[in-house]
């Protein structure tokens, strides 16, 4: 249980600073969503979405790599040398291509009018994929605490900036409405050179050499990565680029692109709603990485693997029945006009949390050196979520998106676990699993009920079921054991 606690706790330091930072980013979106008109916000949804899937091309799988390499060699100056160093020089062709190619880029996106928007993001992404690896060279060396405060400052400059170009800024005479959403973008950027500032010191602690060989190794390792995450990108990002691409228009409608980009700005405003979960596997996702690979080879890894799945599905479930219990209240995070895109959220949430599994059972391939079988899941993916978005979402609009989303990763995490079986024998408690998974399902059908009721009545019965699962959960689990062990050993 000892090593249960110090991956919890990592996921806690790391979290703290995640949930607060992402927080009060996300708390942009209720201003953008009364500032900005739905096909103003669709503007924003879709170039955030090229951003993500961009950003795996540009660190080409460099962070797992630094962790696998940083583990197995003896130097882990040389290691992050040899990243950062390739990082640079891939960040820079990618900067001087994205400036002249802009106008051309800005053309294919129907954007012909907004090249700055084209311009910004091409700097934003390639700071942000340079300082990638300082960053995982802090969750390495378990510097939990300078981590979270650069992502905080990275977060609240950019929130200061936004709250000062949209609100302030209109108001001193200088606001150019052309620009519109760019100041979003612009914000962004300074926020992305002040954390590469930030790290300037932290790059003269470093004794740099640069070893080819030890490069090719590191590629040779996590190019799989490459492939798959870019895979990965495409199950969780193309509903977005479905929208744009695949929607149909009813004849009535004269202005094709608003409206598009209206129906796109009501499904990104509400995935954010999933805030939560999306936070929560984040949050695990930079603990899990550093501890599973200090961890390879002890005695008790499999169980201890086996033990975190089934702690991750749990709390999982509680997050999505919590956002789902108390939806009515949660739905003012965004501004009414986006409501009618509501339905999609318990689906964005399971996905989410399928992720995030998907994510937890990768690692037997990661711990191996089999990443190529990285590639093959993601691919199939990818291939069905292309395939099923492509059929429905022309018949049935973006909740197309969002089923498709849970159908691409629950085949996703059944080919990983089975084909994992080979090389990491553990023995899951399927018994809790199941009964935990059941209990939500039957407990999230009676809350639909509750929304005949009024909205106080609602609540406080939702709360009640709430209240069953977490009883269920700590009675199954011996919590309360574990909770006066605690108290124990603290008043001691």
């Amino acid at each position: 249980m000892g090593k249960i606690k110090q991956l919890a706790s990592q996921t806690f330091i790391y979290g703290l600073s995640s949930i607060v930072g992402r927080l009060l980013n996300y708390l942009l979106v209720p201003l953008y969503t009364r500032v900005f008109v739905p096909s103003e916000y669709g503007i924003i949804t879709e170039m955030y979405t090229y951003v993500t899937f961009l950003m795996i091309l540009l660190t080409y799988g460099m962070e797992t790599g630094y962790f696998y390499f940083s583990k197995t060699q003896n130097n882990p100056d040389k290691v992050f040398s040899t990243a950062a160093t390739s990082l640079f020089i891939t960040s820079s062709v990618f900067v001087i291509a994205g400036l002249l190619f802009s106008g051309q880029i800005a053309e294919i996106l129907n954007y012909q009018t907004h090249e700055n928007y084209i311009s910004l993001f091409v700097i934003i992404l390639a700071l942000d994929a340079f300082t990638s690896i300082p960053f995982a060279r802090l969750r390495q060396q378990n510097k939990a605490l300078k981590f979270g405060i650069f992502k905080l400052i990275n977060i609240c400059v950019n929130i200061g900036l936004n709250l000062f170009f949209i609100l302030y800024l209109p108001k001193t005479g200088y606001y150019d409405e052309n620009f519109g959403v760019g100041y979003v973008f612009l914000a962004n950027f300074m926020a992305s050179l002040l954390t590469l500032l930030l790290f300037v010191p932290e790059f003269f602690k470093v004794k740099y050499s640069f070893d080819f060989a030890l490069l090719k190794n590191m590629l040779v390792y996590s190019l799989p990565l490459l492939v798959s995450g870019l895979a990965g990108m495409i199950n969780e990002f193309f509903d977005r680029v479905s929208i744009k691409f695949f929607y149909t228009v009813p004849d009535s409608i004269t202005d094709a692109n608003s409206y598009i980009l209206s129906e796109l700005g009501i499904y990104g405003a509400n995935a954010k709603i999933a805030v939560l979960m999306t936070l929560f596997i984040q949050c695990f996702r930079y603990s899990a990485d550093p501890f599973f690979f200090s961890n390879k080879g002890s005695v008790d890894f499999n169980d201890l693997f086996a033990r975190v799945n089934k702690y991750l599905l749990t709390f999982g479930l509680f997050i999505f029945l919590g956002i789902m219990f108390y939806l009515n209240v949660i739905k003012y995070f965004v501004d009414s006009s986006y409501w009618s895109g509501l339905k999609v959220v318990p689906f964005l949430l399971i996905g989410h949390l399928l992720v995030g599994l998907v994510y937890l059972q990768s690692f037997w391939y990661k711990l191996n050196s089999k990443t190529v079988y990285g590639i093959y899941i993601f691919i199939i993916g990818a291939v069905v979520t292309i395939v099923l978005n492509y059929i429905f979402v022309p018949l049935y609009g973006y909740v197309s998106c969002a089923v498709a989303n849970v159908a691409c990763y629950l085949i996703m995490l059944i080919i990983t676990f089975l084909w994992g079986k080979k090389y990491l024998v553990c023995d899951y408690d399927f018994k809790n699993m199941i009964l935990y998974t059941s209990l939500a399902a039957v407990l999230y059908f009676v809350s639909c009920f509750t929304k005949e009721l009024e909205l106080v009545w609602e609540i406080i019965v939702n709360t009640l079921l709430l209240m069953i699962f977490a009883g269920v959960v700590f009675k199954r689990e011996n919590l309360g054991q574990m909770l006066a062990k605690l108290m124990h050993k603290f008043k001691r």
